[in-house]
């Protein structure tokens, strides 16, 4: 049996690498080591493929995605179906994955870049679902914080 990659269940469901380094984008600012665009987008690629290849993280976003597949379906234990498409803000166990993401990845600096895409919401971000935005902000915040923190080292 081959390896499932966390890569190819994000593109499954039409989460890109592309779409992720886009959103992750469109919140940049010029820092020491990443001043251009073109070189934060070289970065935060290098810093997502190294991350990914984690498999506790990989771990991490495989439950956001099969509690987004739940909700999906109607069958999360005690929410009714209509809590879950209208992301209750009493449902915090999506922002729990969301942080727990961003920390594993970036540490307490990875918290501040994920509450940052979480408000925001940049590109892809917008477009899914109440357990997959909080997981891909998580991991664009964790990222980020690497992004800009190796930066500085290079």
């Amino acid at each position: 049996m081959a390896l499932m990659d966390i890569r190819d269940v994000l593109n499954s469901m039409g989460i890109g690498e592309d779409e992720i380094v886009f959103a992750a984008m469109e919140l940049y600012f010029p820092h020491p080591g990443v001043e251009t665009r073109e070189k934060a987008e070289n970065k935060f690629r290098l810093e997502m493929n190294l991350a990914l290849s984690d498999p506790n993280l990989a771990l991490l976003i495989y439950a956001g995605v099969l509690l987004e597949s739940e909700g999906v379906r109607g069958r999360l234990p005690n929410l009714k179906p209509s809590d879950y498409e209208n992301d209750l803000t009493c449902l915090i166990a999506d922002e729990v994955l969301g942080l727990a993401i961003a920390k594993y990845v970036g540490g307490y600096k990875g918290l501040f870049d994920y509450v940052r895409y979480d408000k925001a919401k940049p590109g892809i971000l917008g477009r899914l679902g109440p357990f997959m935005d909080d997981v891909i902000a998580g991991l664009i915040g964790g990222v980020s914080a690497n992004m800009y923190t190796r930066a500085e080292l290079d």
